[in-house]
């Protein structure tokens, strides 16, 4: 591309395609659309403009109950550059044919698909993924594997690779729309779009999701790290102590009091604690039954896991289930 090209193409006005699918986040939605308004304050001119898309042309509900108002229903006549697809709570739960078929038709048409949150998880229902490096919110991530065993999702903010882009969610929109931006408009636009949402430090596309172990845990022994990482790797089959001693290369009365130590915690605690967290996120973000998610962290029965689970949250899980779906 010569340089009278690249002006050329700076001048146009890029359209954006906003897909929201009922119980978006709208954290992941505002992060991604509010860089593109800033670009068009800053740059003085507008340089983007989108519209949002619904499955039936009706308002989208978020997550939170803010409502959203649709310019589209799926299938109307629309063109755009870009189509961002935003997605949250159960992806697994969404199986409309025709949004799946319209988006391979987009896709056809030369548009680049982004998901965004549990996004990704409909761009691979579609099959918009097959051949490409992609990436999910780590909460979807369990699932999306399990439904998709020939797409491997990276644990990364985002994902661009040719004209199919994944992103993370959350704050992770801020950083992939900024490297949109910086791609399409140039590092200065980009930069003063940082500094003006007091982004100070730079996350690339490889940067990690999660806190490390270390700072999740707030826990700083080597050893016990050890242990921890393991411990969340094997929820649905856990260890037995000896094991996780052997992994710890230290006897079991050592890497208990290692664990009572710098955890305040025995190893059955810590790892009770951890099966209870992912089946809580299970819970939430998947249409497991309650005896699923009790075999997918290691309980042998539903009522062992119930007590269990009722002991940490106050309720049963049914009811945690219930609620966070309703909400």
């Amino acid at each position: 591309m010569t340089k009278t090209d690249k002006l050329r193409s700076a001048e146009e006005i890029r359209t954006l395609g906003l897909l929201l699918i009922d119980g978006f986040s709208l954290m992941s939605y505002a992060s991604v659309i509010e860089v593109f308004r800033a670009a068009n304050a800053l740059a003085g001119r507008t340089l983007y403009r989108w519209s949002h898309i619904s499955v039936d042309g009706r308002p989208i509900h978020a997550s939170n109950g803010a409502t959203i108002l649709a310019d589209f229903a799926v299938g109307q006549p629309f063109d755009c550059e870009t189509l961002f697809v935003f997605a949250g709570g159960d992806p697994t739960g969404f199986s409309d044919a025709r949004t799946f078929a319209w988006l391979r038709r987009m896709a056809a048409q030369g548009a680049v698909i982004t998901g965004v949150s549990a996004g990704p998880f409909l761009l691979a229902r579609a099959g918009l993924l097959d051949g490409y490096r992609a990436t999910i919110h780590w909460e979807h991530r369990p699932v999306f594997v399990e439904t998709f065993p020939n797409v491997s999702p990276e644990t990364v903010l985002f994902v661009i690779d040719r004209r199919r882009v994944t992103c993370a969610g959350g704050m992770a929109g801020l950083d992939l729309a900024i490297e949109m931006i910086e791609r399409e408009q140039g590092y200065g636009l980009s930069s003063i779009i940082s500094d003006w949402f007091i982004r100070t430090d730079t996350r690339r596309a490889d940067r990690p999701q999660r806190l490390s172990l270390r700072e999740r845990h707030q826990v700083s022994n080597d050893t016990v790290l050890k242990v921890l990482a393991h411990m969340e790797e094997t929820v649905e089959e856990p260890s037995p102590r000896e094991t996780l001693a052997k992994i710890a290369e230290v006897s079991v009365r050592q890497l208990e009091r290692l664990f009572r130590n710098h955890l305040s915690a025995t190893m059955r605690e810590s790892y009770m604690r951890i099966r209870l967290e992912k089946s809580e996120q299970l819970l939430r973000t998947t249409a497991l039954s309650v005896t699923q998610v009790a075999l997918a962290c290691g309980f042998q029965s539903a009522s062992h896991f119930s007590r269990s689970f009722r002991d940490r949250y106050g309720k049963p899980p049914s009811g945690r289930a219930r609620r966070d779906r309703e909400s």
